[in-house]
């Protein structure tokens, strides 16, 4: 089942030091500002829970992981600040999952595009099935992923993000997804996913919770600026939807 609410849904569960948090939207699991606030908050949150050891992060249904951000709210900007205040809320999700110290899980069942692959990319250890394909589609609407961009070069390379960018209107499958780096692995079946996230969640959770606090920080080493690049990046994004371009592209999803 998956949420009706407007403004999404997001639920977190906590036992045995596992913090299971899941979104979910009725439009593919997309994002609106709200939501993406929302869990901006969780996630901080859960970083200074000393109850948690390690986050699950994962999304509603059997289809899409997530749609990225809302086309609702994106057809509706009608100014820069509201633009760069839409495309502020990945940056702010992105910049919470770099800090909040605490390891975080991937649970990709379905497809991501957009802002759902920089969501996934942002995850210490993604775990998907054979379903989740991933398309960075942004340039067809006269926009380009450049909030997302960092997670996404950190984790699949210069070379990647540029095939995964440029190539904006063809999907790439899961095994191309683990062949540069996102996802760790890939299962056949959604049971085996679930039993592999769990499984890696309580083995996390077993071990010294300072040892993977410092790990956390390693394995973000270099990415100190990211507050400033990513604001950087949503004024860019926040100024391209307004043009003319992107005002056509756009106009045949308005309701």
């Amino acid at each position: 089942m998956t949420t009706t609410r407007k403004n999404g849904s997001l639920y977190t569960n906590i036992q045995n030091s596992i913090a299971t948090v899941e979104f979910g939207h009725p439009a593919s699991n997309s994002f609106p500002t709200e939501l993406l606030d929302r869990l901006t908050k969780e996630l901080e949150s859960l970083g200074n829970n000393n109850l948690v050891s390690v986050i699950i992060l994962k999304s509603e249904g059997e289809r899409a992981f997530c749609a990225g951000a809302s086309f609702d709210e994106l057809v509706a900007i009608s100014n820069l600040e509201e633009g760069k205040r839409f495309f502020t809320g990945f940056a702010n999700v992105i910049n919470a999952m770099r800090t909040c110290g605490k390891l975080i899980i991937g649970r990709v069942q379905g497809k991501s595009v957009g802002g759902g692959v920089g969501l996934a990319a942002a995850c210490d250890y993604v775990l998907a099935t054979e379903n989740a394909s991933i398309k960075l589609s942004e340039f067809t609407i006269g926009i380009g992923p450049f909030v997302i961009e960092p997670a996404v070069t950190r984790k699949i390379g210069v070379a990647g993000t540029a095939e995964l960018t440029l190539d904006a209107t063809s999907w790439k499958n899961a095994y191309w997804a683990k062949e540069k780096g996102l996802f760790a692995k890939v299962f056949e079946t959604k049971k085996e996913l679930d039993d592999e996230v769990v499984l890696l969640a309580e083995k996390l959770a077993s071990y010294d919770p300072e040892a993977l606090a410092e790990m956390k920080k390693v394995l973000w080493q270099g990415t100190e600026n990211w507050n400033n690049l990513l604001a950087e990046r949503a004024t860019i994004s926040g100024k391209l939807v307004l043009s003319d371009f992107t005002k056509k592209a756009l106009s045949k999803f308005k309701k």
